[in-house]
C-alpha cells in the first residue's frame, strides 16, 4: 500500500517540527514534546494565514481576521509556552533543584532570572503579534487607498496588496517557525538546568 500525497505532507510536517525540537531540547525528553511541538506550529501557521486571504469587517469592525493579530491571543501561547518550561524544569529538577536554579551562578542573580522568565513571556508573544497586527493594518490602508480615487487608485494599489500579502505569507510563517523555535529553546534551557 502506498501513502497518499496528504499522509506524505502530514509525515514530512512531523518530522520538520521534531527537527527542529530535537535542535534545543534533549535527546532524551524530546519525544514528549513531539505532539506539542507540531499542533503548535501548525495552530501558528495556520493563524497567521487565516486574516490574508479572509479579514470580513463589517462597518470597520473586523469579524473575521487573524487570530494572532491579537494579543491576548498571542501572550496566551506564549504564557503556555512558559508555564510549560517551568513545569518541565520542576519536573525533572525538583523543587529544590528548581528554585536553586534561579540563583544561579550567584544569589545577586535572582532579580535578573526572574526578570528573564518575564521578558521571555513578553517578547515572545509581542514578536508574533506586532508582525501579523502590522501585516494586516498595512492591507488595509492599501486597500482604502484603492478605494479613495476609484479606477486609477484601484489599478495602482492591486500589485500592492498583492506583493504585501506574499511578504505576510512568508513573514507568517517565518513567525510560527521563530516562535516554535524559540519556545524549544526556553523547554531545553529549563530541562538542562542552566
Amino acid at each position: 500500500m502506498r501513502p497518499s500525497k496528504g499522509q506524505n505532507f502530514l509525515e514530512w510536517l512531523i518530522d520538520f517540527t521534531n527537527g527542529i525540537l530535537k535542535g534545543s531540547i534533549p535527546a532524551k525528553e524530546v519525544s514528549g514534546f513531539g505532539l506539542w511541538g507540531f499542533t503548535l506550529f501548525l495552530f501558528l501557521f495556520l493563524s497567521n494565514q487565516l486574516g490574508l486571504f479572509f479579514n470580513v469587517a463589517i462597518n470597520g469592525s473586523a469579524i473575521v481576521r487573524s487570530p494572532t493579530s491579537d494579543p491576548i491571543v498571542t501572550l496566551t501561547m506564549s504564557m503556555m509556552t512558559v508555564v510549560l518550561a517551568n513545569y518541565a524544569g520542576l519536573k525533572k529538577w525538583g523543587t529544590k533543584g528548581y528554585l536553586a536554579s534561579f540563583v544561579k551562578p550567584s544569589p545577586m542573580f535572582l532579580a535578573s532570572n526572574l526578570f528573564e522568565q518575564v521578558s521571555s513571556f513578553l517578547t515572545l508573544g509581542l514578536r508574533i503579534f506586532g508582525i501579523i497586527f502590522s501585516g494586516e493594518v498595512l492591507l488595509e490602508m492599501v486597500w482604502s487607498l484603492a478605494e479613495l480615487k476609484g479606477i486609477p487608485t484601484l489599478i495602482a494599489a492591486v500589485p500592492i496588496e498583492m506583493a504585501w500579502q506574499g511578504l505576510s505569507v512568508f513573514l507568517g510563517s517565518i513567525q510560527a517557525y521563530v516562535f516554535l523555535t524559540l519556545s524549544s529553546v526556553y523547554i531545553g534551557r529549563q530541562l538542562e538546568g542552566e
